[in-house]
C-alpha cells in the first residue's frame, strides 16, 4: 500500500534532471548568483572570498610601520620581578628546604622564558595601517607576515591585565574572519598605548573610546544592557563549586607547605573528628568544600563580568555592538552590526530549572567558540529575551513567535536510540560479567540507571524541538543537553537541505538544513514531519527551492 503524496524538495543536478528518489535521501537547494554577478539578497552583505596575504610594503610603500609601545618592556620587567619573588621569599626570607619548592622554581623559570619571549617580540614586531590592509611582521628566527584586508574586518577587540592597564597599554585583537576560513587566529597586537588602541578602534570601525579609557556613550547611542549583581547568584551554584573548591584547597596546600607551613594539619587540629563520626565528618566536609567552592565561583563571575554594558554604538559607516567588562583584566569588543545575521538562545539542562541563558550572536566572521560571539554574561531567560529582541532590533519579536511543534514519531526515534545505547551498554558489560572478573549484577545495576536517563533525555530532546518562520527570520530550536534557540535572518540563507535517513522515511520524519556564511554555517530543525519539510524549506529560501517543488511519494 502506497503512503500518500508529500511535497518534497529536490536538487537540480549539472543537467538540470531530478535526483530519482533513494532509502536514504537527501535534497539540496543551493542560493548562488546568475551568470554575471546577481545581487545578493538585499540587507546581506556579500562575503568576499578569503584572499591571500598581500606582499609586504607592495600597496603602500609610504606608510611607515610602527613599534609597539616601549612600556611592553617595562611590564615585562616587573612581571618577571614578579615571578621570581615567591621563590626568593620561601628560600630566603622563610628558609624554606630547597628541595620543598620545586613549583616555586619552575614558576620562576616559566617567568624568565617568557619575559625574554616578549622582549623579543617587541623588538621584532611592527605593524601599520594603510588604506587597504591591516599589516604585520614579526619573528627572529621564522619571519612571519600577516595582512588583513579592511573591507573583511568584523571586530576589534581590546583588553588589559592588571599590569597593562596601570601601564596604560592594550592587547588590541583583529578579528575578520580568520578562524572561519584560513583556520588563522585573530591579527593580534600586543600591545599598544591606550591612545593608539582607541585610534585603531577609530579608524577601522568607527568606535570611539572616551579619555580615560571607558567607552563613551555619543549620541544616538542605545544602551541594551548592563551588569546586575543578581547576576553573581545565577552563577555561584554549580556543581562545579567542588572542583573550583578542590582546585583552591590544593593550590593553598601546596603553596604553604613551600612555606613551610601544614594546612592539613590545621584543617585536623580543629576538631575532634574521630568523635564526630563518619557521616558528620562527610557531611561538614561537603559543605565546607562546597561553601568555599560556591564563593569562588561568585568572586570569579564579579572579576570577569562587573561593569558590564552592551551598547549600540553609531558609527559614520553604520552603527556597532559593544560590550565592555572586567574589573581587574579589562575586555571590550566592537562587532560590525553589518555583519549581524541573528542570536542564538542556549539553555544548558543543569541550569535550566533556574531559567539560565547563554546569549551569542550570529555573525560573519566570528567562530561560535569565540568570546567575542557572547553578548551577555549568563543570566536568567527574562532578561537575555528581551536583550535579544533589542539586538535584533524588529517591530515585533521573532523570539516570541510560537514555534511548532515535531511530530510524536520524534519521540519514538529518540526513544528507540535510547533503548539502543541502554541495551549495547548493558549487553557489553552482561558479556563481561559472563567471562571476565566483571561482577555479574554490573548489567543490571547499570539498567537501572542508565535506562532512566537515556528515555528522559529523549523526552527532553523531543521537548525541545521546533522551528518556525516569523517575519524576516527563520526559528529553529533543539537539544537535549543544551537547548538552543537560533533566529536567523533569511536572507541571510544561502543553501537549504531536506534530508533523510532509513529508520526517518520509516517514521515519516525529515531533517531540514540551512546553511548561512555566519555562526555555525549550518542550522538544522531535526525530525519534523516529512510532509511539513518542504514547506519549510521553502519558507527559509522562497526563490530558490519553489521551483524545485514536485510531488513525490512519501515514505512507505
Amino acid at each position: 500500500m502506497s503512503a500518500p503524496t508529500d511535497p518534497t524538495v529536490a536538487a537540480a543536478t549539472a543537467g538540470g534532471a531530478v535526483e530519482p528518489d533513494r532509502p536514504a535521501a537527501a535534497y539540496t537547494a543551493v542560493a548562488e548568483p546568475a551568470a554575471g554577478g546577481a545581487a545578493p539578497a538585499a540587507g546581506v552583505e556579500p562575503e568576499p572570498a578569503a584572499e591571500p596575504a598581500a606582499e609586504p610594503a607592495a600597496d603602500a610603500p609610504d606608510v611607515p610601520w610602527l613599534r609597539l609601545d616601549k612600556r611592553v618592556v617595562w611590564v615585562n620587567a616587573l612581571r618577571l620581578l614578579l615571578s621570581q619573588l615567591p621563590a626568593i621569599v620561601a628560600l630566603f626570607v622563610v628558609g624554606a628546604n630547597p628541595g620543598t619548592v620545586w613549583p616555586l622554581t619552575i614558576i620562576a623559570g616559566w617567568g624568565v622564558v617568557r619575559s625574554t619571549a616578549d622582549l623579543v617580540r617587541w623588538l621584532r614586531t611592527r605593524y601599520r595601517i594603510t588604506e587597504a590592509y591591516v599589516e604585520r611582521r614579526t619573528g627572529l628566527f621564522v619571519r612571519e607576515f600577516r595582512s588583513v584586508r579592511r573591507d573583511r574586518i568584523r571586530s576589534v577587540d581590546a583588553d588589559a591585565k592588571l599590569l597593562q592597564r596601570a601601564a596604560r597599554l592594550r592587547r588590541v585583537i583583529i578579528g575578520a574572519g580568520q578562524a572561519n576560513t584560513a583556520g588563522e587566529s585573530a591579527l593580534t597586537l600586543n600591545a599598544v598605548s591606550l591612545t593608539e588602541a582607541r585610534a585603531l578602534r577609530q579608524q577601522l570601525l568607527g568606535a570611539a573610546e572616551s579619555a580615560d579609557g571607558e567607552a563613551e556613550s555619543p549620541a544616538g547611542t542605545v544602551r541594551l544592557a548592563g551588569f546586575r549583581w543578581w547576576w553573581v547568584c545565577y552563577n555561584m551554584f554549580s556543581a562545579w563549586a567542588y572542583l573550583t573548591a578542590a582546585g583552591l584547597l590544593w593550590g593553598a596546600y601546596w603553596m604553604t607547605m613551600m612555606f613551610g607551613l601544614d594546612l592539613g594539619g590545621w584543617i585536623t587540629g580543629l576538631a575532634d573528628w574521630d568523635e564526630l563520626g563518619l557521616p558528620l565528618t562527610v557531611l561538614l566536609a561537603l559543605a565546607g568544600t562546597g561553601t568555599l567552592g560556591v564563593l569562588g565561583m561568585a568572586v570569579a563571575f564579579f572579576t570577569e563580568h562587573a561593569n558590564f554594558r552592551l551598547e549600540r554604538v553609531p558609527t559614520p559607516a553604520g552603527t556597532v555592538l559593544r560590550t565592555s567588562q572586567g574589573l581587574f583584566k579589562t575586555r571590550e569588543v566592537t562587532r560590525d552590526d553589518k555583519r549581524l545575521r541573528g542570536v542564538s538562545l542556549s539553555e544548558p539542562l543543569l541550569w535550566r530549572w533556574m531559567r539560565m541563558t547563554d546569549t551569542s550572536v550570529v555573525t560573519t566572521g566570528l567562530s561560535v567558540w569565540s568570546a567575542a560571539a557572547t553578548i551577555l554574561p549568563r543570566g536568567p531567560m527574562s532578561t537575555a529575551r528581551p536583550v535579544a529582541d533589542a539586538v535584533l532590533a524588529e517591530h515585533d519579536s521573532p523570539l516570541g513567535a510560537t514555534l511548532r511543534r515535531h511530530p510524536a514519531t520524534a519521540l519514538r526515534r529518540r526513544a528507540g536510540w535510547a533503548l539502543m545505547v541502554s541495551g549495547a551498554v548493558c549487553g557489553l558489560l552482561a558479556w563481561l560479567g559472563a567471562t571476565t572478573a566483571v561482577p555479574d549484577r554490573a548489567w543490571w545495576m547499570t539498567a537501572l540507571v542508565l535506562l532512566p536517563l537515556t528515555l528522559t533525555l529523549a523526552a527532553v530532546g523531543h521537548r525541545a524541538l521546533g522551528h518556525t518562520i516569523a517575519g524576516r527570520h527563520l526559528l529553529v530550536r533543539s537539544g537535549a543537553l543544551s537547548r538552543t534557540t537560533t533566529a536567523l535572518r533569511r536572507d541571510a540563507v544561502s543553501g537549504v537541505r531536506v534530508r533523510q535517513s532509513l529508520l526517518q522515511r520509516r517514521l515519516g520524519l525529515a531533517t531540514v538544513s540551512v546553511s548561512t556564511a555566519a555562526g555555525y554555517g549550518v542550522y538544522e530543525a531535526p525530525d519534523l514531519a516529512a510532509g511539513e519539510a518542504a514547506g519549510f524549506a521553502a519558507e527559509c529560501l522562497p526563490t530558490h527551492v519553489e521551483p524545485f517543488r514536485t510531488d513525490r511519494p512519501g515514505p512507505s
